[in-house]
């Protein structure tokens, strides 16, 4: 049977003077996300040596479910205010799994 798991590595740069604004909207996001129907993780990330850029890291048992999530209110909200939070845009990418 074929793993549908998908995994997301989401990418995100807080504009200067915006970052804890960013960092506490994508906190934000982790309790309803982790809530959403098949969502495995949903883990958010900061780097130590730029506190601008976040890296969201997520599994989901599908691309169905992570389509449903991208259509919640509390990630349509984030993406709403998004341009005047962030220095680029959203950078979002899929993946599959492929060992065990």
């Amino acid at each position: 049977m074929e793993n549908k798991q998908v995994t997301v590595i989401a990418r995100v740069r807080a504009k200067q003077g915006m970052e804890e604004t960013v960092k506490n909207a994508l906190l934000s996001l982790i309790e309803p996300s982790r809530a959403d129907e098949g969502c495995i993780n949903y883990d958010l990330h900061q780097d130590p040596g730029n506190p601008a850029l976040f890296m969201f890291h997520e599994n989901w048992t599908s691309e169905e479910a992570l389509n449903n999530h991208l259509a919640t209110p509390h990630l349509k909200a984030f993406i709403e205010k998004a341009d005047k939070l962030l220095a680029d845009p959203l950078d979002v990418s899929l993946w599959k799994v492929i060992s065990n």
